[in-house]
């Protein structure tokens, strides 16, 4: 299985680069490349794409602005020459964020990262159907938690607070890495920080949710999302 790509830079020459680079990689499958990212967000529509390599500074739509407008439809690579942007990256969940000019073996790295991340559905399908539990890493044991009783997860730097009805479980893992472990149907990610039980909230007012007495923030890239959730609900 391959993964559909499309390049967006106003630069014709970084998309050439991007494009010999991609069809180097055997489980690359370059669908098409645009300077414009309007035209673009149509592409992503249009014909079912699983990454972009987006670059940030364009006239007609940054990358930035870009990636609020088409959401989660794909996964994004973020390509530049100002390393300024990287933070601003990676709070929208971006794969990787590669700095121009880019050598192979950097972008081979990232796309490697991205074949992981992608193709992870396939292998989350029977858990989002039958598991009722997760075991998680702690310091010293690895511990098992069940589904039901978590009420929300917070990413804390390099690990994560998995708040239980019953106890708070530390885990040295990423907080993406534990929101593909969840089901959808069960758990949504409403902040970069947090991912919370749909079946613990108790209350919504305006951009926050209440949890018990905890209080978690619905972040503004987040809230679009989280509210399509309740409303069909």
């Amino acid at each position: 299985m391959s993964i559909r790509c499309l390049i967006i830079d106003d630069k014709p020459l970084a998309i050439d680069i991007l494009a010999d680079y991609t069809q180097k990689v055997p489980f690359l499958e370059l669908v098409s490349t645009t300077t414009n990212p309007i035209e673009g967000l149509s592409i992503i529509r249009e014909q079912n794409i699983n990454l972009v390599f987006l670059d940030i500074q364009m006239p007609e739509l940054t990358g930035l602005q870009f990636m609020k407008i088409a959401g989660k439809q794909c996964k994004v690579i973020l390509t530049t020459a100002y390393s300024k942007y990287a933070l601003d990256g990676f709070e929208h969940d971006v794969i990787d964020y590669l700095l121009k000019p880019i050598a192979f073996d950097r972008f081979y790295r990232a796309v490697e990262k991205a074949k992981e991340i992608i193709y992870k559905p396939s292998i989350q399908s029977s858990a989002e159907t039958n598991t009722e539990y997760l075991f998680v890493k702690t310091e010293h044991r690895i511990q098992k938690v069940n589904l039901k009783d978590i009420l929300f997860v917070e990413g804390l730097q390099n690990y994560i607070s998995i708040q239980t009805s019953n106890e708070r479980v530390l885990s040295l893992q990423t907080l993406k890495k534990i929101e593909e472990s969840l089901p959808l149907k069960d758990f949504v990610r409403v902040h970069k920080s947090y991912i919370v039980a749909l079946r613990h909230i108790s209350a919504i007012e305006r951009s926050r949710i209440f949890i018990g007495d905890t209080v978690i923030p619905v972040g503004d890239n987040y809230r679009e999302g989280f509210y399509s959730i309740v409303d069909k609900g």
